[in-house]
């Protein structure tokens, strides 16, 4: 037997000698059997070099364990934190995450959508495109399992945890008029609604303070591709004679990634400190935003709190404690000031 291949825990039950009702309850909590009994199953287990399938067996499962997220680019650093975070209070809920990416496009997050739906699961969280979504194929998900939104949402009164915008853009305008000349706003590509929240918690804080809002429009630039936009925009904004202003509010990091890009190939000095002609600052406090040169000043959203508020709203859902419609739909992470070298 040792020199067969075990593939099934029928098959390690019988080359083990061990109930396959007492295989199945280790497999599930290995606390639940005796320590003897424990002991004889690890043996057993690296003499056979046996590794069960969970997550099939997971998929079988009545209540399946499964949590399906969906977010629009993996390779967005800001979603792989949060996915990062989320995935980690999985495991240590006993769950397991299902991580699927819809890339930016709307075909490719109704696959995402369809995928999950062809699953066992028992909910989803869903960073959605906004904009680009199939918003029935999201209800038909949301129809069978429960569903929070995660930074973006389709629809009104849907569980949902984001930035509360308003407050994160007042925050660095306030500081940005303190420390400076008052920002123009480089806007973001209309992929979600944090797009317009932004734009209008930018003219608001600006109509606040008794000041000029000035908007840097995209014009035809659309997309996920933040950091291409915002270089080749910066590029010819420099090459014709700058910015509105001498500081540049950009409605996310990679936005304002792209534009000290472009300052630096056009020879336009980044920072605060002597000889610098131009102040940059972002919003999310990207993981990568520390390093950039100079260093980003930003408002750093609050990656914790999304991922496990996410998580604790489905959880709640999944296990029927808001059956009843009662306490927020809605949760608003308030955002902190990062000062770096940029602004």
């Amino acid at each position: 037997m040792a020199a067969t291949k075990i593939r099934t825990m029928e098959e390690f039950s019988a080359a083990s000698g061990i109930s396959r009702p007492t295989v199945s309850r280790y497999f599930n909590d290995p606390t639940s059997v005796r320590v003897s009994t424990r002991e004889k199953i690890e043996r057993a287990l690296a003499r056979f070099d046996y590794h069960p399938n969970m997550f099939a067996r997971n998929l079988n499962r009545k209540n399946p364990r499964n949590i399906g997220i969906i977010v629009p680019q993996l390779v967005d650093p800001f979603f792989a934190e949060v996915v990062r975070r989320i995935e980690l209070r999985c495991a240590q809920a006993g769950y397991w995450a299902i991580v699927l990416s819809s890339h930016g496009e709307r075909t490719l997050e109704v696959n995402a959508l369809d995928t999950l739906r062809s699953l066992k699961i028992s909910g989803a969280i869903v960073a959605p495109l906004g904009e680009g979504s199939d918003a029935r194929r999201i209800e038909a998900l949301g129809r069978e399992v429960p569903v929070v939104f995660l930074d973006s949402r389709v629809g009104e009164g849907a569980p949902f945890v984001g930035t509360d915008n308003a407050q994160s853009i007042s925050l660095i305008v306030d500081y940005l008029c303190r420390s400076g000349e008052p920002p123009c706003y480089l806007d973001m590509p209309r992929v979600n609604q944090n797009t317009e929240e932004r734009r209008s918690a930018y003219v608001a804080a600006m109509d606040r303070l008794g000041l000029e809002p000035r908007i840097v429009e995209l014009g035809e630039h659309q997309g996920w591709s933040f950091e291409e936009i915002g270089h080749g925009l910066a590029g010819r904004i420099l090459r014709a004679g700058g910015f509105p202003t001498k500081t540049v509010l950009c409605a996310n990091d990679r936005l304002a990634i792209g534009v000290l890009a472009a300052a630096y190939a056009e020879g336009v000095k980044v920072g605060i400190g002597p000889g610098c002609e131009l102040r940059v600052a972002g919003h999310d406090d990207h993981p990568l935003s520390r390093f950039t040169c100079p260093a980003l000043t930003t408002v750093a959203q609050d990656y914790d709190g999304l991922a496990s508020h996410s998580l604790e709203m489905l959880f709640d859902r999944i296990e029927g404690q808001r059956s009843d419609g009662g306490g927020p739909e809605q949760t608003l992470l308030e955002a902190r000031l990062i000062m770096r070298a940029s602004a």
